[in-house]
This record gives structure tokens, C-alpha cells and sequence, in this order.
């Protein structure tokens, strides 16, 4: 007897935005009004080499009941051909004139209603014992590339140093320390693995998406990704952190003033350029530090000056020692000169910080002795609670 049957081939759709929204349209609200997505909780699917990320964002006044929508979406889009990891952020949105304290962070035990003026609970961060903000005002000032350098240099020193970057609409550590493999979970948690380079325990939002592909998130969302890349990664997988550096956004907007707020900074390092626009800003950035409490630990001049190549001769091209000028008129510590120098530029497009390739060098030694005088002013801080002024 012979069969004559067709088999049929069963292929699996390609995994896309419109194939994840698909699915998640199976997801009704609990009072059955419609599909979450419909509802325009779901924000946009970011999908890289089978990580999809995605927030539900949520009325705040119901967030506390939301937990267990959010992992229903989780665990579907887990469930799918071709995906290896999943990270769902339950961000809340209050109406414009609603009161009320914020909700609890998700996933935690509802914490007693503060007083009016009292500061907000801070983040609990495990595994380090420092974590120390690098940050600029305005953006182009060479953050990113002295956040790293910084963090190396610490290490150099002999720190366990970490680094986080906080800057999610312009991830840039993934390129510096010339990190492309994807972060893993711990089997079984929703735990996540830093990655290793040059000694640093490291994570970035661009390990998760694309790296040309543009972050469309509010506010909220950004917060509640950086939230969860503090508490839901291992920092300590290799023993406690002594240091953790974290490469913040610029500016002074909400995002900003909400990590200073929320994350248990020890400090601030602030990087400015030699010349007036940035100082003004940077001005601003230390004033807003200050209205939360947060010790300014010093300020770098960042492309102090230029040194040409050829013949050795220094070039002020931003002008010279203006932020040595600002940091006495305003009482924060100098931290030191960086040059605009090409072996600084191009290690760092290469993935090989300068200070990981030479730490002895001429440079490797500057940012070695910046982290000196900053590893000084941690060991003797002793930070009062903050205390929030609102204008």
C-alpha cells in the first residue's frame, strides 16, 4: 500500500513588529474594553537578534494592579519562534491634574505614604559600593568617551569598576569598549548577565536594539529601563563593584532629575568643554545636582586644548581654562585637563579606550590621576539625605 500525501511544511513567520502586535492583541484588558494593544498601551517594538523590548504604559492609579498584565505580555512574546529574550516595562502615566503620591515601583511591596517635602525612596542597587554619575549638560562635550576612560582608570587603580550607560537615546559604550555580543539572562530569573570588556562589567540599552535604530521613548519609559538595568542586572556576578560608572544623559529634564532623585549616587563628575556655551550649561547641570543633594565630586576640561600631531604645539581651540575658572566661582574641586588628542579619538572609535591600550601613556596617567582625586573624595563622603526643592 502506498501513500500518496502531501507533507505539509510548517514555516514560521518572520519575526517582526506587525507578528509581535499580532500577538499581543490576544491580550484583554481586565475589564474587557479591548486588546491592550488597541488600547495604545503597547509603545514601540524594538527587536535585536531575538530581544524584543517594548513598555505597556499603564494609568499610575492602577499601576499597582498591573504587574500581572505585564508578565501575561512577557511571557507570551517569550513563547514565540525566535525569541531569546524579552524585556516588558511597566511604565505609569498620570492624567494631567491628578493628585496623589506616585505609585510603588512594580514588583515591590507597597512602601508607606511619605510626607509632603520628604525625599523619595532610593533605588536599591546590590552588589556596589559606589556609583558615580559622569555628566554634561550639553551634549558633544565628550561625555561618553570620559565616562569610559574614567572607568578604566579607576581599575587601573585597582578598583572593581563597572559601567552603566544611562545615555538611551545616544548609547555609545557599545562602541567604545567594542561590545556587540547580547546580554543573557540567569536561567530561571529575569536576572540579567553584564557583559565583560577590558576588565569592566558593563551594560547598555544598545546592546538591546539596533544600533542606527532611533529611541522614540517618553520620559517614563526611559526611567523605568534605566530602573530596571540598576536593579535586574548582576553587578556583583564577579565579587561587589567598588565603583559603578554611570554614563548619563544631558541636559536637565525630567529624566535627568528623576535618576538623580531615584538612583543612590555618591557623586557627580561634571565634563565641559573650555568655552562659554558650555559652561553656561554645565552651570546648570551642577545647580541641579545641588538642589537634590547630590555632592559635585569635580569638574574635567574636556579637549582642553589641542595637540597637533606633527610638531607637538598646543592649540586652543575652545579657549583654555575656562572650566578650571567656573569650578573656583561656583566652589566645586578642578579635576584636571583633557586634550583633544587623535590617539584618544581614534582608540575610542576602535573600541580600545586609551586608557585600556596605554594605561601608563601620557593620557592614560591624566585620566588615571582624575581618578585618584575622585577615589579620595569617596572615601572620606559622608552624604546627607537629599532634600527636594521644587521652583
Amino acid at each position: 500500500m502506498f501513500w500518496n500525501r502531501k507533507r505539509e511544511r510548517q514555516v514560521s513567520k518572520p519575526l517582526t513588529k506587525e507578528v509581535i502586535e499580532q500577538q499581543l492583541q490576544t491580550i484583554t484588558l481586565p475589564d474587557g474594553s479591548g486588546d491592550i494593544v488597541s488600547a495604545g498601551m503597547v509603545s514601540d517594538i524594538f527587536i535585536k537578534d531575538g530581544s524584543v523590548m517594548f513598555s505597556l504604559t499603564v494609568p499610575a492609579e492602577k499601576a499597582d494592579t498591573m504587574e500581572p498584565l505585564r508578565k501575561r505580555a512577557e511571557d507570551l512574546v517569550k513563547a514565540m519562534d525566535g525569541v531569546a529574550k524579552v524585556m516588558v516595562a511597566l511604565t505609569a502615566e498620570r492624567k494631567p491634574g491628578s493628585g496623589g503620591p506616585s505609585p510603588a515601583p512594580q514588583r515591590r511591596p507597597a512602601q508607606p505614604q511619605r510626607q509632603q517635602g520628604a525625599a523619595p525612596a532610593k533605588l536599591e542597587v546590590k552588589g556596589v559600593k559606589h556609583i558615580i554619575a559622569v555628566y554634561s549638560a550639553k551634549g558633544g562635550v565628550g561625555k561618553s568617551t570620559t565616562a569610559v576612560n574614567l572607568a578604566l582608570a579607576f581599575q587601573a587603580n585597582g578598583l572593581k569598576v563597572g559601567i552603566l550607560d544611562a545615555d538611551v537615546y545616544g548609547p555609545s559604550i557599545p562602541r567604545l569598549l567594542g561590545i556587540t555580543d547580547r546580554p543573557e539572562t540567569y536561567p530561571g530569573t529575569r536576572l540579567l548577565k553584564p557583559l565583560k570588556a577590558h576588565g569592566l562589567t558593563a551594560m547598555s540599552i544598545g546592546l538591546l536594539i539596533e544600533e542606527d535604530t532611533p529611541m522614540v521613548w517618553r520620559g517614563p519609559m526611559v526611567v523605568s529601563a534605566l530602573t530596571q538595568m540598576l536593579r535586574d542586572v548582576a553587578w556583583d556576578m564577579d565579587g561587589e563593584l567598588d565603583v559603578l560608572v554611570v554614563d548619563m544623559p544631558p541636559g536637565t529634564g525630567d529624566i535627568q532629575l528623576t535618576m538623580a532623585q531615584q538612583v543612590p549616587l555618591s557623586g557627580a563628575v561634571m565634563i565641559s568643554t573650555p568655552q562659554d556655551l558650555a559652561l553656561i550649561d554645565v552651570r546648570k547641570g551642577i545647580a541641579m545636582f545641588r538642589k537634590v543633594s547630590i555632592p559635585i565630586l569635580g569638574l574635567i576640561e574636556n579637549m582642553s586644548f589641542f595637540m597637533c600631531p606633527d610638531c607637538g604645539a598646543k592649540h586652543d581651540i575652545f579657549g583654555h581654562g575656562g572650566a578650571r575658572t567656573t569650578a573656583v566661582d561656583i566652589n566645586v574641586p578642578f579635576l584636571g585637563e583633557v586634550p583633544l588628542h587623535m590617539d584618544i579619538r581614534e582608540r575610542s572609535d576602535s573600541g580600545e579606550p586609551i586608557v585600556a591600550a596605554e594605561p601608563d601613556g601620557d593620557f592614560g596617567l591624566i585620566y588615571r590621576a582624575i581618578a585618584s582625586t575622585v577615589s579620595q573624595s569617596l572615601e572620606g563622603a559622608v552624604r546627607p539625605a537629599p532634600r527636594i526643592i521644587i521652583e
